[in-house]
């Protein structure tokens, strides 16, 4: 009997799920789709200067809503701020501090002002991660994420690496339901 690697499995994980339920689910997503706000004061993406919150942020173009501290209940939101949180929070934020990308954060990130370019940024963060994880090999699973996991800087990467599968499970399933919710909706009428 041979030792069981762990690394192979977290990443296959996630890329299973990529590969056969998800990323597919998102090819052909609409300008229209990615914009739609299916409820009155949904949080989105917008053009520098006409976001509907007091607080927005991004450096190019297009700007992403958010409030802190976060109103209760959270508004709802939109395709386009569900990936942008994605790409940046889940992602890019994670490719920073473990795996040597340039620096970006929610102030700095350029947001996507399209659906295409939204799902290019997705891959390219998901690509980067993926890659991070397997360099990780065994031993760097069970180092600890360090101070930019804040309170659970003491965890292992592999906890880091099963929250952020769980994440981009969660966060990318509701994206799928908002374009179902799109198609049955707003199509059918």
């Amino acid at each position: 009997m041979t030792d069981q690697t762990w690394n192979p499995l977290l990443r296959d994980q996630i890329d299973w799920h990529w590969t056969h339920q998800l990323r597919e689910r998102l090819d052909g997503l609409t300008d229209d789709e990615y914009f739609w706000e299916p409820a009155p004061g949904c949080w989105s993406l917008r053009p520098r200067g006409t976001g509907t919150t007091s607080a927005q942020a991004g450096s190019g173009a297009m700007t992403i809503d958010f409030a802190f501290p976060q109103p209760v209940p959270a508004p709802f939101t939109t395709i386009a701020w569900r990936l942008a949180h994605v790409i940046v929070g889940v992602l890019a934020m994670r490719n920073v501090a473990h795996f040597g990308r340039a620096r970006t954060d929610y102030q700095s990130f350029e947001y996507a002002p399209t659906a295409a370019v939204a799902l290019a940024q997705l891959d390219e963060e998901y690509a980067t991660w993926l890659a991070g994880v397997e360099s990780l090999g065994e031993a760097g699973l069970t180092r600890p994420c360090g101070e930019a996991e804040g309170p659970y800087a003491a965890l292992p990467m592999a906890a880091l690496v099963l929250h952020i599968n769980r994440e981009l499970i969660h966060h990318l399933a509701e994206v799928c339901l908002l374009r179902d919710l799109h198609l049955h909706t707003r199509e059918a009428s």
